[in-house]
């Protein structure tokens, strides 16, 4: 479907007054810290990133959304701005997009993040349909980032100071390299924060700009209670505006930007967050429809049909066993995988293929599949020993940790690389 980009009203000043955006607040975690963000307080009156009501799952945003449109039908753009990072969360990131590109193919998607942890997924938001992305990049200079995060986290390993900053640094300048190189839109925002990096901000317009990215907006610092930052002085008009029009040569300037919450709806001179507070908070009670059905089978990754030996990611089929009406288990049939190496598809595909398994038993499963294996859900079990012995335990109770996979990491067999099951 082609799709009018001009009607994101972020993008676009001359479409802010008759379109409307909705935030979807399914990201809760963040890879970075930085030292102006405090994302404990929720006030409904205070509008600015890392705030939400509520932290909705994939399918209760698709129902939120659903809602959302039913009261305010100039909403032309569904997004993603945390109250985390989108890509500290990109199993629930990406299963939100894809059930709104089913629900609502007609609406602009939209991400922002800081950058960190964009690039393993830059084909699948392109192929999810997502026309615009926002990157948060307020240094090129690493030893400006190191004043301004306290901390970045690359898997596992937390990096700080100028290391840290330098790590960031590289992902975000490849991140709108390679949104660029597939199409999308790309918006750079940038924190103005005095003292700090003020003096370099029109630096940062220009090495953007050097890369292709589209618009820059300018955001002033707002002091958060309990941050580092929390006496820096928010700086005005007489600050921000010449640095602007500095910048403006090298790249377009935003100059309507509201400092949207994470769970921010309605236009942007019309902001309704307080007004379907109650709507999102319902939502985020919402159980997966599935749930209310009928699941009779457990489904099992094995090699030779006795041990639970399969990594999910290496499984080209499934045995599906079910109760035996004689006492016991027995084999039902065998089904076959989907084809490896199509991203969060192939997930919902096997979805559909175990549609009536309330469980799946694995030797090792990535948090992406688990994740979106959940939504339908399908509850994945990593566990180690005889078949029989894991499907007493789902079918009958207990404790299944007692057959917990003991070994870190991916299973040996495994031909992955341990990135997620893809």
């Amino acid at each position: 479907m082609s799709k009018d980009t001009t009607k994101h009203p972020c993008f676009n000043k001359k479409s802010a007054g008759s379109c409307g955006r909705v935030h979807l607040p399914v990201a809760p975690k963040c890879n970075i810290q930085c030292n102006y963000c405090n994302r404990k307080y929720d006030c409904v009156n205070e509008s600015r990133p890392g705030v939400t009501s509520g932290v909705l799952k994939p399918f209760q945003a698709a129902e939120y959304m659903d809602k959302v449109l039913e009261k305010e039908p100039r909403i032309t753009v569904a997004g993603i701005a945390g109250p985390g990072d989108p890509f500290a969360n990109p199993g629930e990131t990406l299963e939100t997009m894809r059930l709104l590109n089913e629900r609502h193919p007609e609406l602009l998607f939209c991400l922002s993040s800081n950058g960190m942890g964009i690039l393993p997924y830059l084909d699948d938001i392109a192929e999810l349909g997502v026309s615009h992305v926002t990157i948060t990049i307020s240094a090129v200079d690493p030893s400006i980032g190191a004043k301004i995060y306290a901390w970045v986290k690359d898997g596992n390993v937390v990096y700080r100071g100028e290391k840290g900053a330098e790590i960031l640094l590289d992902r975000q300048l490849a991140a709108i390299k390679g949104l660029k190189e597939r199409g999308i839109t790309v918006k750079i925002n940038s924190i103005v924060i005095p003292g700090v990096n003020d003096h370099h901000i029109v630096e940062v317009a220009k090495v953007c700009a050097s890369l292709g990215a589209d618009i820059q907006n300018m955001i002033p610092l707002k002091p958060t209670a309990d941050t580092p930052f929390a006496e820096i002085p928010e700086p005005g008009r007489e600050t921000v505006l010449p640095l602007r029009k500095e910048a403006e040569p090298f790249i377009e300037q935003m100059t309507h930007c509201k400092r949207c919450r994470a769970d921010a709806v309605g236009l942007l001179s019309d902001d309704q967050s307080t007004a379907l507070c109650g709507t999102l908070q319902a939502c985020s009670k919402l159980k997966p429809l599935e749930a209310t059905m009928a699941r009779p089978f457990v489904a099992v990754a094995t090699r030779e049909g006795l041990l639970v030996n399969q990594h999910l990611g290496e499984a080209k089929s499934f045995q599906i066993w079910g109760e035996s009406e004689t006492g016991g288990y027995r084999l039902i049939e065998e089904r076959q995988a989907p084809q490896a190496g199509c991203g969060p598809k192939r997930w919902s595909e096997l979805a559909a293929t175990l549609k009536d398994c309330r469980a799946v038993l694995c030797a090792a499963v990535g948090e992406t599949p688990r994740m979106l294996l959940e939504e339908h859900d399908i509850k994945s079990y990593t566990v180690d020993g005889f078949i029989e012995d894991a499907l007493r335990f789902v079918f009958e109770g207990g404790d299944i940790n007692a057959l917990k996979v003991r070994r870190a990491g991916i299973g040996s067999g495994c031909a992955g690389g341990g990135a997620g099951c893809g």
